[in-house]
């Protein structure tokens, strides 16, 4: 009759498999997957996650650096929309450049953007407050910028050999606390960045409380043993931190730089 062909023709239809693109049909993407720590992509991300750190916690007397991986874990993601990304978590050791020990421990969640590629997305938390025991030094050297009857104007810190005046140092510091805002925003996969020497530096005069320095740096890509000249346009003050207005790649040098 008519109401079993009905219910024959429901039976039928509902045995049909779902069609492309339904949530029946998508792949379960692939459960994280457990690297040794010292394996490179995982102590890279590390070196990555410090830079980030860096631009927003770093001073002129102030700089990490990354210590020990102690644990890593990767997940390959495909999106919908056909994107792909590749997230990585992290635990390692932070430690202070200028002391001894760890400063914290560190978890972090860093997310290449693999197609299309962007800046990589940043987590970190930290198990404990970070030491805030160079305010009396930043604040002198934001005291003597100031204070210049001329603007700073430098080249090459430090020389090619390695030799550096001490009152330079702060300023070879902050260039480095800054490229860590050019490490994050270039970073890929396939590249480790690391800030080798100022080719010059330039203090803009200004009026307001703010110190302002113009950057030729050297980044050396440690992957591909490339040399990049970079431009950077940096402010800073010791109760805001530090900025990167513009940046920019600039064409390449003549081996000028020996990296050690």
């Amino acid at each position: 009759d008519r109401s079993s062909r009905a219910l024959r023709l429901s039976s039928r239809t509902s045995a049909r498999p779902p069609a492309a693109g339904h949530p029946q049909c998508r792949t379960r993407p692939p459960p994280m997957e457990d690297i040794p720590p010292t394996f490179f992509p995982a102590t890279r991300a590390a070196h990555l996650v410090v830079n980030y750190i860096n631009y927003r916690r770093g001073s002129p007397h102030r700089v990490y650096t990354a210590g020990s991986v102690s644990q890593a874990r990767k997940e390959d993601i495909d999106e919908a929309d056909g994107s792909k990304k590749r997230k990585y978590l992290l635990t390692f050791s932070l430690e202070e450049l200028y002391k001894k020990g760890v400063a914290a421990n560190c978890t972090a969640e860093i997310i290449y953007h693999v197609n299309p590629q962007t800046a990589p997305e940043i987590k970190y938390t930290l198990d404990k407050e970070l030491e805030q025991d160079t305010q009396e030094a930043d604040h002198a050297f934001h005291a003597k910028m100031k204070s210049l009857p001329e603007p700073l104007e430098m080249g090459k810190i430090p020389d090619d050999y390695g030799n550096m005046s001490p009152e330079m140092e702060p300023v070879r510091i902050l260039a480095f606390v800054a490229t860590g805002y050019v490490v994050w925003q270039n970073a890929t996969e396939e590249t480790k960045y690391n800030m080798v020497q100022v080719k010059s530096v330039q203090q803009v005069k200004r009026e307001d409380e703010f110190v302002e320095f113009i950057y030729l740096v050297f980044i050396h890509d440690m992957v591909s043993q490339e040399i990049l000249p970079w431009k950077l346009q940096v402010v800073w003050h010791p109760e805001h931190g530090v900025e990167v207005k513009e940046n920019s790649r600039q064409p390449r040098y003549e081996r000028e730089c020996q990296c050690r």
